[in-house]
């Protein structure tokens, strides 16, 4: 338990810190699932659009300290090499 003033604030802080990181993941995770699903579905245009919708997201995360940049980097490449094997 945190006792001194300094410790208490920062974990009011860290608390504000994980809801906003948490909505972010959430929503990069969204995106993500929405690529999936086009995949699956085997449409090829609507898996690029979804693609290009994604792309900003994970940088954004990346941008933010959510994501590492290769991590993000790698998911692009991976969904992208999937979205041109529908052809």
């Amino acid at each position: 338990m945190a006792n001194t003033a300094q410790s208490k604030k920062r974990a009011r802080q860290n608390e504000r810190r994980f809801a906003v990181n948490k909505a972010r993941r959430s929503r990069i995770r969204t995106f993500l699932r929405i690529v999936e699903e086009a995949i699956t579905s085997g449409d090829q245009k609507a898996a690029a659009e979804a693609l290009r919708a994604a792309q900003p997201e994970l940088m954004r995360g990346v941008s933010r300290g959510i994501l590492h940049k290769n991590t993000a980097s790698r998911k692009i490449s991976r969904l992208s090499s999937r979205v041109k094997a529908i052809a």
